[in-house]
Protein backbone atom coordinates (compact mmCIF):
# COMPACT_ATOMS: atom_id res chain seq x y z
CA UNK A 1 0.00 0.00 0.00
CA UNK A 2 2.82 2.39 0.96
CA UNK A 3 4.62 1.39 -2.22
CA UNK A 4 1.57 2.25 -4.35
CA UNK A 5 1.21 5.63 -2.64
CA UNK A 6 4.87 6.50 -3.33
CA UNK A 7 4.47 5.33 -6.90
CA UNK A 8 1.44 7.59 -7.39
CA UNK A 9 3.36 10.52 -5.86
CA UNK A 10 6.28 9.98 -8.25
CA UNK A 11 3.92 9.81 -11.22
CA UNK A 12 2.18 13.01 -10.07
CA UNK A 13 5.49 14.83 -9.57
CA UNK A 14 6.71 13.71 -13.00
CA UNK A 15 3.44 14.77 -14.63
CA UNK A 16 3.48 18.19 -12.89
CA UNK A 17 7.06 18.75 -14.02
CA UNK A 18 6.08 18.01 -17.62
CA UNK A 19 2.98 20.17 -17.27
CA UNK A 20 4.96 23.14 -15.91
CA UNK A 21 7.53 22.76 -18.71
CA UNK A 22 4.74 22.70 -21.30
CA UNK A 23 3.22 25.87 -19.75
CA UNK A 24 6.63 27.54 -19.99
CA UNK A 25 6.99 26.59 -23.67
CA UNK A 26 3.41 27.73 -24.33
CA UNK A 27 4.15 31.08 -22.71
CA UNK A 28 7.35 31.38 -24.73
CA UNK A 29 5.41 30.57 -27.90
CA UNK A 30 2.73 33.18 -27.20
CA UNK A 31 5.11 35.83 -25.84
CA UNK A 32 5.40 37.74 -29.18
CA UNK A 33 1.61 38.10 -29.22
CA UNK A 34 1.12 39.06 -25.56
CA UNK A 35 0.17 42.69 -26.28
CA UNK A 36 -2.20 41.66 -29.07
CA UNK A 37 -3.89 39.06 -26.86
CA UNK A 38 -4.39 41.49 -23.97
CA UNK A 39 -5.79 44.16 -26.28
CA UNK A 40 -8.04 41.58 -27.95
CA UNK A 41 -9.58 40.58 -24.62
CA UNK A 42 -9.99 44.21 -23.52
CA UNK A 43 -11.58 45.31 -26.82
CA UNK A 44 -13.80 42.22 -26.79
CA UNK A 45 -15.11 43.19 -23.37
CA UNK A 46 -16.06 46.63 -24.66
CA UNK A 47 -17.79 45.44 -27.87
CA UNK A 48 -19.51 42.38 -26.37
CA UNK A 49 -22.82 44.29 -25.84
CA UNK A 50 -22.92 45.04 -29.58
CA UNK A 51 -22.25 41.36 -30.36
CA UNK A 52 -25.05 40.25 -28.04
CA UNK A 53 -27.44 42.72 -29.67
CA UNK A 54 -26.58 41.40 -33.13
CA UNK A 55 -26.81 37.82 -31.88
CA UNK A 56 -30.55 38.27 -31.40
CA UNK A 57 -30.99 38.74 -35.15
CA UNK A 58 -28.32 36.51 -36.72
CA UNK A 59 -26.10 33.49 -36.19
CA UNK A 60 -22.98 33.69 -33.95
CA UNK A 61 -20.52 33.69 -36.87
CA UNK A 62 -22.32 36.50 -38.70
CA UNK A 63 -22.80 38.53 -35.52
CA UNK A 64 -19.13 38.17 -34.61
CA UNK A 65 -18.03 39.08 -38.15
CA UNK A 66 -20.20 42.21 -38.23
CA UNK A 67 -18.92 43.21 -34.78
CA UNK A 68 -15.34 42.87 -36.06
CA UNK A 69 -16.18 45.11 -39.03
CA UNK A 70 -17.51 47.74 -36.61
CA UNK A 71 -14.31 47.43 -34.53
CA UNK A 72 -12.23 47.92 -37.69
CA UNK A 73 -14.14 51.07 -38.68
CA UNK A 74 -14.21 52.51 -35.16
CA UNK A 75 -10.58 51.80 -34.18
CA UNK A 76 -8.33 51.11 -37.17
CA UNK A 77 -8.98 54.04 -39.53
CA UNK A 78 -9.12 56.74 -36.79
CA UNK A 79 -5.92 55.37 -35.19
CA UNK A 80 -4.00 55.56 -38.48
CA UNK A 81 -5.16 59.12 -39.20
CA UNK A 82 -4.60 60.09 -35.59
CA UNK A 83 -1.00 58.79 -35.61
CA UNK A 84 -0.19 60.65 -38.81
CA UNK A 85 -1.37 64.00 -37.43
CA UNK A 86 0.46 63.41 -34.12
CA UNK A 87 3.73 62.72 -35.94
CA UNK A 88 3.33 65.84 -38.07
CA UNK A 89 2.66 68.15 -35.11
CA UNK A 90 5.27 66.45 -32.90
CA UNK A 91 7.92 66.99 -35.57
CA UNK A 92 6.99 70.68 -35.79
CA UNK A 93 6.96 71.05 -32.00
CA UNK A 94 10.37 69.35 -31.58
CA UNK A 95 11.76 71.48 -34.39
CA UNK A 96 10.57 74.59 -32.55
CA UNK A 97 12.21 73.37 -29.32
CA UNK A 98 15.50 72.37 -30.97
CA UNK A 99 15.76 75.65 -32.90
CA UNK A 100 15.39 77.56 -29.61
CA UNK A 101 12.11 79.14 -30.73
CA UNK A 102 10.32 77.86 -27.64
CA UNK A 103 13.11 78.88 -25.19
CA UNK A 104 13.18 82.33 -26.79
CA UNK A 105 9.42 82.70 -26.30
CA UNK A 106 9.71 81.68 -22.64
CA UNK A 107 12.67 84.01 -22.13
CA UNK A 108 10.65 86.85 -23.61
CA UNK A 109 7.75 86.08 -21.24
CA UNK A 110 10.08 86.18 -18.25
CA UNK A 111 11.87 89.38 -19.31
CA UNK A 112 8.56 91.18 -19.88
CA UNK A 113 7.12 90.13 -16.54
CA UNK A 114 7.88 90.90 -12.92
CA UNK A 115 6.43 87.58 -11.80
CA UNK A 116 9.81 85.83 -11.38
CA UNK A 117 11.21 88.78 -9.46
CA UNK A 118 8.21 88.75 -7.13
CA UNK A 119 8.58 85.00 -6.53
CA UNK A 120 12.31 85.37 -5.74
CA UNK A 121 11.54 88.10 -3.21
CA UNK A 122 9.31 85.71 -1.28
CA UNK A 123 11.67 82.72 -1.35
CA UNK A 124 14.92 84.63 -0.88
CA UNK A 125 14.68 84.13 2.90
CA UNK A 126 15.04 80.37 2.34
CA UNK A 127 18.22 80.77 0.32
CA UNK A 128 16.51 79.80 -2.94
CA UNK A 129 16.80 81.80 -6.15
CA UNK A 130 15.13 80.82 -9.42
CA UNK A 131 16.72 82.15 -12.59
CA UNK A 132 15.11 82.64 -15.94
CA UNK A 133 17.71 80.33 -17.52
CA UNK A 134 16.68 77.50 -15.20
CA UNK A 135 13.00 77.89 -16.10
CA UNK A 136 13.85 78.05 -19.81
CA UNK A 137 15.99 74.90 -19.60
CA UNK A 138 13.33 72.99 -17.64
CA UNK A 139 10.61 74.00 -20.11
CA UNK A 140 12.78 72.93 -23.04
CA UNK A 141 13.49 69.54 -21.45
CA UNK A 142 9.77 68.97 -20.77
CA UNK A 143 8.94 69.98 -24.33
CA UNK A 144 11.56 67.60 -25.75
CA UNK A 145 10.30 64.74 -23.56
CA UNK A 146 6.61 65.24 -24.45
CA UNK A 147 7.26 65.77 -28.14
CA UNK A 148 9.73 62.88 -28.32
CA UNK A 149 7.39 60.45 -26.54
CA UNK A 150 4.46 61.22 -28.84
CA UNK A 151 6.70 61.27 -31.91
CA UNK A 152 8.06 57.81 -31.12
CA UNK A 153 4.56 56.46 -30.40
CA UNK A 154 3.16 57.88 -33.62
CA UNK A 155 6.14 56.81 -35.74
CA UNK A 156 5.76 53.27 -34.39
CA UNK A 157 2.41 53.19 -36.19
CA UNK A 158 3.11 55.30 -39.28
CA UNK A 159 6.60 54.01 -40.13
CA UNK A 160 5.50 50.39 -39.73
CA UNK A 161 2.13 50.57 -41.44
CA UNK A 162 2.33 47.00 -42.75
CA UNK A 163 3.21 45.64 -39.31
CA UNK A 164 0.43 47.69 -37.71
CA UNK A 165 -2.13 46.45 -40.27
CA UNK A 166 -1.10 42.81 -39.80
CA UNK A 167 -1.16 43.09 -35.99
CA UNK A 168 -4.55 44.80 -36.05
CA UNK A 169 -6.01 42.18 -38.39
CA UNK A 170 -4.55 39.46 -36.15
CA UNK A 171 -6.20 41.11 -33.14
CA UNK A 172 -9.54 41.27 -35.00
CA UNK A 173 -9.21 37.57 -35.89
CA UNK A 174 -8.67 36.73 -32.21
CA UNK A 175 -11.66 38.89 -31.26
CA UNK A 176 -13.81 37.04 -33.81
CA UNK A 177 -13.22 33.70 -32.07
CA UNK A 178 -13.33 35.15 -28.54
CA UNK A 179 -16.79 36.58 -29.21
CA UNK A 180 -18.03 33.17 -30.33
CA UNK A 181 -16.15 30.86 -27.93
CA UNK A 182 -15.03 33.25 -25.17
CA UNK A 183 -17.44 31.71 -22.67
CA UNK A 184 -16.10 28.23 -23.36
CA UNK A 185 -12.52 29.48 -22.98
CA UNK A 186 -13.26 31.08 -19.61
CA UNK A 187 -15.04 27.93 -18.42
CA UNK A 188 -12.06 25.81 -19.53
CA UNK A 189 -9.54 28.04 -17.70
CA UNK A 190 -11.71 28.11 -14.57
CA UNK A 191 -12.03 24.33 -14.68
CA UNK A 192 -8.24 23.93 -15.08
CA UNK A 193 -7.45 26.30 -12.22
CA UNK A 194 -6.75 24.67 -8.84
CA UNK A 195 -8.43 27.61 -7.09
CA UNK A 196 -12.01 27.27 -5.86
CA UNK A 197 -14.61 28.30 -8.42
CA UNK A 198 -15.74 31.39 -6.52
CA UNK A 199 -12.16 32.73 -6.45
CA UNK A 200 -11.68 32.09 -10.18
CA UNK A 201 -14.96 33.85 -10.90
CA UNK A 202 -13.84 36.80 -8.77
CA UNK A 203 -10.60 37.12 -10.79
CA UNK A 204 -12.49 36.98 -14.10
CA UNK A 205 -15.10 39.49 -12.90
CA UNK A 206 -12.44 41.95 -11.68
CA UNK A 207 -10.59 41.71 -15.00
CA UNK A 208 -13.80 42.44 -16.92
CA UNK A 209 -14.70 45.33 -14.61
CA UNK A 210 -11.26 46.94 -14.84
CA UNK A 211 -10.96 46.53 -18.62
CA UNK A 212 -14.41 48.10 -18.98
CA UNK A 213 -13.46 50.92 -16.61
CA UNK A 214 -10.23 51.62 -18.49
CA UNK A 215 -11.91 51.80 -21.90
CA UNK A 216 -15.37 53.14 -21.09
CA UNK A 217 -14.47 55.27 -18.09
CA UNK A 218 -10.95 56.56 -18.62
CA UNK A 219 -10.90 56.04 -22.39
CA UNK A 220 -14.11 57.84 -23.28
CA UNK A 221 -13.55 60.59 -20.71
CA UNK A 222 -9.93 61.01 -21.79
CA UNK A 223 -11.01 61.26 -25.43
CA UNK A 224 -13.61 63.89 -24.55
CA UNK A 225 -11.15 65.96 -22.50
CA UNK A 226 -8.48 65.70 -25.20
CA UNK A 227 -10.87 66.81 -27.95
CA UNK A 228 -12.31 69.70 -25.93
CA UNK A 229 -8.90 70.79 -24.64
CA UNK A 230 -7.36 70.70 -28.10
CA UNK A 231 -10.34 72.62 -29.50
CA UNK A 232 -9.86 75.37 -26.90
CA UNK A 233 -6.15 75.60 -27.76
CA UNK A 234 -7.01 75.87 -31.47
CA UNK A 235 -9.71 78.48 -30.75
CA UNK A 236 -7.20 80.73 -28.97
CA UNK A 237 -4.47 80.21 -31.56
CA UNK A 238 -2.01 78.21 -29.44
CA UNK A 239 0.57 76.18 -31.38
CA UNK A 240 0.16 72.41 -32.01
CA UNK A 241 -3.42 72.12 -30.67
CA UNK A 242 -3.85 68.52 -31.88
CA UNK A 243 -0.60 67.49 -30.20
CA UNK A 244 -1.62 69.07 -26.89
CA UNK A 245 -5.06 67.52 -27.22
CA UNK A 246 -3.36 64.10 -27.39
CA UNK A 247 -1.24 64.96 -24.36
CA UNK A 248 -4.37 65.98 -22.43
CA UNK A 249 -6.16 62.81 -23.54
CA UNK A 250 -3.34 60.72 -22.04
CA UNK A 251 -3.03 62.86 -18.90
CA UNK A 252 -6.80 62.53 -18.35
CA UNK A 253 -6.16 58.90 -17.35
CA UNK A 254 -4.23 60.15 -14.33
CA UNK A 255 -6.17 61.02 -11.19
CA UNK A 256 -5.01 63.91 -8.98
CA UNK A 257 -3.25 65.83 -11.81
CA UNK A 258 -5.06 65.11 -15.09
CA UNK A 259 -5.27 67.79 -17.79
CA UNK A 260 -4.36 70.44 -15.24
CA UNK A 261 -0.70 69.68 -16.05
CA UNK A 262 -1.31 71.37 -19.42
CA UNK A 263 -4.14 73.83 -18.73
CA UNK A 264 -2.77 75.51 -15.61
CA UNK A 265 0.67 76.33 -17.11
CA UNK A 266 -1.14 77.56 -20.25
CA UNK A 267 -3.25 79.86 -18.04
CA UNK A 268 -0.09 81.16 -16.32
CA UNK A 269 1.46 81.90 -19.72
CA UNK A 270 -1.67 83.82 -20.68
CA UNK A 271 -1.39 85.87 -17.48
CA UNK A 272 2.29 86.60 -18.18
CA UNK A 273 1.38 87.77 -21.69
CA UNK A 274 -1.19 90.09 -20.19
CA UNK A 275 -4.14 88.09 -21.54
CA UNK A 276 -5.94 88.05 -18.22
CA UNK A 277 -9.39 87.18 -19.60
CA UNK A 278 -7.98 84.21 -21.56
CA UNK A 279 -6.09 82.94 -18.49
CA UNK A 280 -9.21 83.18 -16.34
CA UNK A 281 -11.23 81.37 -19.01
CA UNK A 282 -8.64 78.56 -19.11
CA UNK A 283 -8.88 78.06 -15.34
CA UNK A 284 -12.69 78.14 -15.33
CA UNK A 285 -12.91 75.81 -18.35
CA UNK A 286 -10.45 73.35 -16.78
CA UNK A 287 -12.32 73.38 -13.45
CA UNK A 288 -15.75 72.79 -15.02
CA UNK A 289 -14.48 70.10 -17.40
CA UNK A 290 -12.54 68.19 -14.74
CA UNK A 291 -15.35 68.36 -12.19
CA UNK A 292 -18.03 67.23 -14.64
CA UNK A 293 -15.90 64.33 -15.91
CA UNK A 294 -14.61 63.08 -12.56
CA UNK A 295 -17.79 63.49 -10.51
CA UNK A 296 -20.63 63.23 -13.05
CA UNK A 297 -19.74 61.41 -16.28
CA UNK A 298 -17.14 58.88 -15.11
CA UNK A 299 -19.16 57.59 -12.10
CA UNK A 300 -22.14 56.98 -14.40
CA UNK A 301 -20.01 55.06 -16.90
CA UNK A 302 -17.99 53.02 -14.40
CA UNK A 303 -20.30 52.91 -11.37
CA UNK A 304 -19.05 51.10 -8.28
CA UNK A 305 -17.51 48.18 -10.16
CA UNK A 306 -13.91 49.35 -9.71
CA UNK A 307 -12.72 50.96 -6.51
CA UNK A 308 -9.02 51.77 -6.34
CA UNK A 309 -7.19 54.50 -4.46
CA UNK A 310 -6.38 57.46 -6.76
CA UNK A 311 -2.68 57.36 -5.80
CA UNK A 312 -2.49 53.68 -6.72
CA UNK A 313 -4.16 54.37 -10.08
CA UNK A 314 -1.66 57.19 -10.65
CA UNK A 315 1.33 54.94 -9.88
CA UNK A 316 -0.11 52.08 -11.97
CA UNK A 317 -0.53 54.28 -15.05
CA UNK A 318 2.82 56.07 -14.67
CA UNK A 319 4.62 52.75 -14.16
CA UNK A 320 2.73 51.24 -17.09
CA UNK A 321 3.69 54.13 -19.38
CA UNK A 322 7.35 53.81 -18.40
CA UNK A 323 7.49 50.02 -18.92
CA UNK A 324 5.00 49.38 -21.75
CA UNK A 325 4.76 52.76 -23.50
CA UNK A 326 1.37 54.14 -24.52
CA UNK A 327 -0.34 50.78 -23.83
CA UNK A 328 0.72 51.12 -20.19
CA UNK A 329 -2.48 53.09 -19.51
CA UNK A 330 -4.25 49.73 -19.99
CA UNK A 331 -1.67 47.26 -18.68
CA UNK A 332 -0.82 49.17 -15.48
CA UNK A 333 -4.33 49.16 -13.95
CA UNK A 334 -4.93 45.56 -15.05
CA UNK A 335 -1.76 44.36 -13.32
CA UNK A 336 -2.62 46.24 -10.12
CA UNK A 337 -6.19 44.88 -10.22
CA UNK A 338 -4.86 41.33 -10.57
CA UNK A 339 -2.56 41.86 -7.57
CA UNK A 340 -5.25 43.46 -5.38
CA UNK A 341 -7.76 40.70 -6.20
CA UNK A 342 -5.23 38.02 -5.24
CA UNK A 343 -4.47 39.98 -2.07
CA UNK A 344 -8.19 40.02 -1.18
CA UNK A 345 -8.45 36.28 -1.81
CA UNK A 346 -5.37 35.66 0.35
CA UNK A 347 -6.76 37.69 3.25
CA UNK A 348 -10.15 36.01 3.03
CA UNK A 349 -9.09 32.39 2.47
CA UNK A 350 -5.42 31.73 3.14
CA UNK A 351 -4.06 34.18 5.70
CA UNK A 352 -5.44 32.20 8.65
CA UNK A 353 -3.91 28.99 7.25
CA UNK A 354 -0.47 30.60 6.83
CA UNK A 355 -0.52 32.11 10.32
CA UNK A 356 -1.72 28.89 11.98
Amino acid sequence: MEQDRKSHQMILIFFLALYIISIGFMGWLLRPFFSILVLAFVVTGVFTPIYRLLLKKMKPGAASGLTCVIIFLVLFIPTLLFAGIVVSEAVGFLDMVNKAALPDQIRTFINNSTLLETINQHIDDYGIVISGAEITQAASQIGQFVGGFLLDSGKAVVSNVLSFVLNFLFMVLIIFFILIDGGKLVDYLVDMSPLPQDQDEKLVAKFKDMSGAVILGNGVCGLAQGILGGAVFALFGLPSPFLWGVVMGILAFLPIVGIGVVFLPAAIIMFIQGKIATGVFFIIFYSILSFSVEYVIKPKLVGDRVQMHPLLVFLAIMGGLKIFGILGVIYGPLIVTFFLTLADIYRASYKAIVEA
